[in-house]
């Protein structure tokens, strides 16, 4: 099967799943907090560059950054979906249960041209972070929403800011 196949057959795979997620955990007074990454300058401009180009609304969220404010950091819906610009590369990014598709929790597929490594976490919110891009870009999504809307609604920002090519 060929890469782009396997892709997205792994993302409808995952798609299904999303859809079928119950409703997450969510903030009282929907405000938002999160840590800033401190990437080197290089990421720095490309994280500067994509806050420049996110959308003002994300699946029907309007824009609302979380504290501290940061231009490595976008949120919409309160809590419901923030992004992290400039994270470290995650450990399972790396594993090879995750690439051969045996790691239930993680799997790796594409969303309009944009790559993904999409992590279940725990507390039933989802992880995903961008892969062969020059910076890492982690976006967590709550409250059992579908999670395909988020990404195609960030793909256009993310695929004019961040460049493919490996992250340092």
């Amino acid at each position: 099967m060929s890469s782009f196949r396997h892709r997205h057959a792994v993302l409808s795979a995952l798609a299904a799943t999303v859809l079928v997620t119950t409703a997450g955990c969510s903030s009282a007074d929907d405000s938002a907090s999160t840590a800033v990454p401190s990437p080197d300058a290089k990421t720095t401009g490309l994280c500067r560059n994509l806050d420049e180009a996110l959308p003002a609304t994300v699946d029907g969220e309007d824009r609302d950054d979380p504290e501290p404010a940061s231009e490595l950091t976008a949120g919409w819906g309160g809590v419901a979906i923030i992004l992290r610009c400039g994270v470290g590369q995650p450990p399972k990014m790396i594993d090879p249960k995750v690439a051969n598709g045996n790691d239930p929790g993680a799997m790796a597929g594409g969303v309009d041209g944009v790559d993904w490594l999409m992590e279940q976490q725990d507390d039933e919110t989802y992880r995903f972070t961008t892969a062969n891009r020059e910076a890492y870009v982690e976006v967590r999504v709550t409250d059992g929403r579908d999670s395909t809307g988020v990404l195609i609604d960030l793909a256009p920002a993310v695929k004019k800011a961040i460049p493919e090519g490996i992250a340092s």
